[in-house]
């Protein structure tokens, strides 16, 4: 029986999400690698955030986007990682890169930026 839980994301760059996990100075490793759950079961994902445990996180593409995948129990058990706090976490990240990356294309830069005490990012943009 398997522990894992696959999650729909909006993820669908992974340029950005790389980015985004660099942020967060997650170790990631990229290509059809495999994952482990409960048990030593395995699914094969697109890139693996590698947690330094046997209970590693993946995205694998589904059409155009990534699902998240992983044996949760394990991932917070034993690499005290908690699902909500790394959900919110890559997804703000995510993000902030894509809608820099869509600002950068449509001729923008980043002129500041700050972090609120809510942590709610704020950008300036400027045309360049």
């Amino acid at each position: 029986m398997s522990h894992f839980t696959k999650v729909k994301t909006k993820i669908h760059d992974l340029a950005c999400l790389k980015q985004a996990l660099d942020d967060l100075h997650y170790t990631y490793e990229e290509g059809r690698v495999q994952i482990k759950a409960f048990q030593g079961v395995t699914e094969s994902v697109d890139l693996a955030v590698r947690t330094g445990t046997d209970y590693d996180i993946g995205f694998r593409l589904q059409g155009e986007v990534y699902e998240m995948i992983a044996d949760w129990w394990g991932v917070e058990r034993y690499a005290k990682i908690e699902q909500r706090a790394f959900t919110d976490q890559v997804t703000q990240r995510y993000a902030y890169h894509k809608t820099v990356s869509e600002l950068k294309a449509r001729g923008f830069y980043v002129a500041d930026e700050k972090v609120t005490e809510e942590n709610v990012v704020e950008l300036t943009v400027r045309w360049f």
